[in-house]
């Protein structure tokens, strides 16, 4: 049996067990209520599906650092956002509406050299620009390139003609009776 450090009671365990939105750290909770309730390490891993190794894991945790330490801890460990803040998306709202400095269309680049401008920093991955498009709510409005080998104006128009002119199409045979592939069987009865 495990000893569960008394951080919460078994009820109030039970309780963050079961209002839990976190499926992960209901589950967490799950085992840690079960083992301050007395069941064995064996017992939690055959109503938890965890691994006993796992189990143990958590309980230390839970017992070092209390009901923090369950749950999903990868959410927490990032960092604020450093290029991408409110306040220069609100800038960039506002340049979008206006033609880039050396016209044409604005692209990924084209952002990142803004933001760059605007944060002082020396370059911005072009990536970034990218996310700040997409955190602007703008999308890819260049048209589809030309295909190379694709047909002239003129050569497009005699094609088209050939098509009005072609000759009927003749219908199609469609076999009718008994197949002559295999002989005939008789499925009555004898």
């Amino acid at each position: 049996m495990a000893t569960i450090a008394a951080h919460l009671s078994v009820e109030a365990l039970r309780e963050r067990y079961v209002s839990s939105s976190d499926a992960r750290e209901a589950r967490h909770f799950q085992t840690i209520w079960l083992l301050a309730k007395g069941h064995s390490v064996g017992e939690v891993v055959e109503m938890t599906s965890f691994g006993r190794r796992w189990i143990e894991q958590l309980a230390a945790r839970y017992n070092a650092e209390g009901p923090e330490a369950l749950g999903d801890l990868r959410r927490r460990n990032g960092s604020a956002a450093t290029v991408l803040k409110r306040d220069v998306l609100d800038k960039l709202r506002l340049r979008l509406r206006e033609p880039p400095d050396d016209g044409g269309l604005w692209t990924s680049a084209k952002v990142a050299a803004f933001l760059a401008r605007e944060l002082g920093l020396e370059n911005v991955a072009a990536q970034r620009g990218w996310e700040a498009l997409k955190a602007c709510g703008m999308s890819i409005q260049a048209p589809r390139p030309k295909n190379p080998k694709s047909a002239s104006p003129e050569e497009a128009a005699a094609f088209k003609k050939s098509l009005k002119t072609s000759s009927p199409r003749k219908p199609q045979n469609i076999p009718s009776g008994r197949s002559k592939c295999s002989r005939v069987t008789n499925i009555g009865s004898a």
